[in-house]
């Protein structure tokens, strides 16, 4: 399927905008091919390529608005399209909430497109399946694990002279290595925008020496333990968090951002001063759109928390008019600082701890501490005296992000992960924290 350019997706745009008979009309085209391979026990399981394109027009008659969406894009389509999303809009009630469709916006580029990445093709696939197998089998292991690169577009318009388009790539790699035996487990994730900075042999690496490092883990004591963890460890528990910083949701008591009566927490301190994180759209590892896929909004770098303190909160744009302040486009990232030190240099700072590779099945236990349980997976290990000593069997844990930002001892140098369920592109560093609360063994591997 032909991906459109900038000018096709405005002829396209312009046109449903055009046959609208409503008050206001929105149109959003997404196109994409993704290409994938997936390997396990050894072997090329799946392999392939899909490719769709998509539009979506959203009408509205003063605060009854309707939606429909199509994948044909000739004028008769078009047109049926957008008399259905009116049809629907008339039987629709109103909408107590509803905000008209954003003004004029000035959507600023970002870096989100990489030629080495949309030139990808299949052999490039099977070549990363190949080094993995390949390099599992050499160390007697057997490896599983999924490939996957996507090159996209994005368009929005509206009729109060909204316009912006995008292209995007983008590619994932996770790989998990095992012993034969199951005794011994590793796991490895990257991303990348770039092709070119994306090396399957140094990642499959990884998972390798994890898992062979892993075999005859012991059992030690739950407790509260100083943990070394990798950002893959930390990147749902902060996601969590992250998600949670909506002013909204704060101000009716229902967040752990709320404060007595009424009111929120921006601007007071919560976690260590040296905490700092903020979103950034055309950060170079991790660009995002330039606007906000709900509202339309333009995106800008954005402080959420300076040196330890609440630095702003998301405003939509129904409770941003209900509070008389600006609203605010949703972050497409986050990125947080961090130090100059590899994880190997926070290992031989460590006199006791637990390096933590991966935690898994999280779920949250209370939004409004944000306290998170969880498990460990895929390489953990016991640290004395700056020595990886010996593998330990995982562990269950009961822990708030919050508590985790204020008990750091020290950072280390960020990188870009590919997180499995938060919204956000991620760039995170390991990081060692005192106390961390272990609760009970896991046999799993």
């Amino acid at each position: 399927m032909k991906q459109l350019n900038q000018e096709e997706a405005k002829r396209i745009c312009d046109r449903v905008i055009g046959f609208s008979k409503a008050d206001e009309c929105s149109v959003t085209i997404h196109g994409s091919r993704e290409g994938n391979v997936r390997f396990a026990r050894n072997s090329i399981s799946t392999a392939g390529l899909n490719e769709d394109m998509r539009l979506t027009v959203q009408v509205a008659f003063g605060k009854k608005s309707g939606i429909a969406q199509l994948n044909e894009f000739d004028d008769k389509s078009l047109e049926k399209a957008v008399r259905r999303a009116e049809e629907l809009a008339r039987l629709a009630p109103e909408n107590p909430e509803f905000m008209p469709a954003v003004g004029k916006q000035q959507y600023k580029p970002t870096p989100t497109f990489v030629r080495s990445t949309a030139d990808i093709d299949p052999e490039f696939r099977a070549q990363v399946a190949a080094y993995s197998i390949e390099a599992a089998k050499k160390a007697g292991l057997v490896t599983a694990g999924f490939f996957n690169d996507s090159t996209r577009f994005n368009a929005i318009a509206n009729s109060n002279g909204v316009f912006g388009f995008q292209e995007l790539t983008d590619l994932t790699y996770t790989c998990t290595a095992r012993t034969e035996d199951g005794r011994g487990s590793g796991w490895v994730s990257r991303a990348a925008v770039d092709a070119r900075r994306f090396d399957a042999r140094e990642a499959v690496g990884v998972a390798i020496e994890k898992a062979l490092r892993s075999v005859d883990a012991k059992a030690l004591e739950p407790g509260r333990y100083t943990v070394i963890l990798e950002p893959a460890a930390t990147s749902e528990l902060l996601g969590n968090m992250f998600s949670a910083f909506d002013a909204r949701d704060a101000d009716e008591g229902r967040s752990f951002l709320t404060k007595a009566g009424g009111k929120n927490r921006l601007g007071d301190k919560l976690f260590d001063e040296r905490i700092n994180v903020w979103a950034d759209p055309w950060n170079p590892d991790v660009p995002v759109m330039p606007w906000d896929g709900q509202s339309g909004l333009a995106r800008q770098r954005t402080d959420i928390i300076k040196n330890g303190r609440i630095a702003s909160l998301e405003y939509s744009r129904y409770w941003a008019q209900k509070k008389g302040v600006a609203p605010t486009a949703g972050h497409g990232n986050m990125i947080m600082a961090g130090g100059t030190k590899s994880l190997e240099e926070l290992i031989e700072s460590t006199k006791k701890g637990v390096v933590v590779t991966r935690t898994w099945y999280i779920r949250m236990v209370d939004p409004q501490s944000l306290l998170i349980t969880g498990l460990t997976r895929d390489g953990t290990f016991y640290v004395e005296n700056g020595k990886i000593k010996y593998p330990i069997k995982n562990f269950r844990f009961n822990e708030s992000p919050v508590t985790l930002l204020n008990n750091v001892e020290e950072l280390g140098k960020a990188e870009v992960i590919a997180p499995d369920e938060v919204p956000y592109q991620m760039v995170l560093p390991p990081m060692k924290v005192r106390d961390f609360n272990f609760t009970s063994l896991s046999d799993a591997v």
